[in-house]
């Protein structure tokens, strides 16, 4: 992978970025995306961010090497730190769990002034990011799962505006996504087959319990679990 030859799902999120934007990517690791967004014509500029030093001087070194100093800036910090507000209108953070993309945003709110667009690619927790967006007005337009070397991953893109919306059915929606519910592809019913065979082992395993929380985790997720089952029919 370089900076003309990305992983498919980093190719994914780089397919989202609005043309002629300025775009910061956090946790930029070697700056591959901003990169790659900016020599195929996506971007007029970006910023790289990275919190850890090792990362930071990869990202460096890559923005070098590609001869792109003058128009991509690598800068350290933690989350949104790296940017002012109206510095850029879209935002991707991709690669890190649902919990952490999720407190980087909260932590950055008023960094978020001018963003149009935000494109998240949680490796696990995609309903703690959509709960996150749903809750503070940015609307869900468009999702993608993809399988890439083994493991399963989501594409969130949102824009500024009723985060309401591609709702119908809440809590089942939240979990497994208002577009990959509808479209239901390989990757899709893969990864909730997996999910579905992991809680009824553990469903299993608890019918010998006989504590109240013992108790309390097997409903909650047999719930889930017929919940799931009805939305992959």
């Amino acid at each position: 992978m370089n900076e003309l030859q990305l992983s498919k799902r980093l190719e994914t999120v780089a397919s989202f970025i609005p043309k002629g934007c300025m775009l910061a990517d956090i946790g930029s690791d070697h700056a591959y995306l901003p990169c790659y967004a900016y020599l195929h014509g996506y971007v007029k500029g970006a910023i790289a961010g990275e919190v850890a030093d090792g990362p930071l001087r990869s990202a460096q070194e890559q923005v070098k090497k590609s001869g792109l100093a003058h128009v991509i800036s690598v800068r350290k910090g933690d989350g949104l730190q790296v940017i002012e507000p109206n510095e850029v209108d879209c935002i991707t953070i991709a690669g890190m769990g649902g919990t952490l993309i999720t407190n980087i945003l909260d932590a950055g709110k008023e960094k978020l002034i001018g963003v149009k667009r935000l494109i998240l690619q949680p490796n696990v927790g995609a309903h703690i990011v959509r709960r996150w967006l749903l809750e503070h007005d940015w609307e869900l337009i468009t999702e993608r799962i993809l399988e890439e070397d083994g493991r399963i991953y989501e594409v969130l893109v949102a824009e500024k505006g009723d985060g309401k919306k591609p709702y119908e059915q809440l809590e089942v929606e939240l979990l497994l996504g208002p577009f990959l519910i509808k479209e239901q592809n390989e990757a899709f019913r893969k990864k909730w087959t997996m999910e579905m065979n992991q809680w009824r082992k553990i469903i299993e395993q608890l019918k010998h319990a006989t504590t109240k929380e013992a108790d309390e985790k097997k409903r909650e997720l047999t719930r889930k679990l017929k919940m799931v089952e009805e939305a992959l029919r």
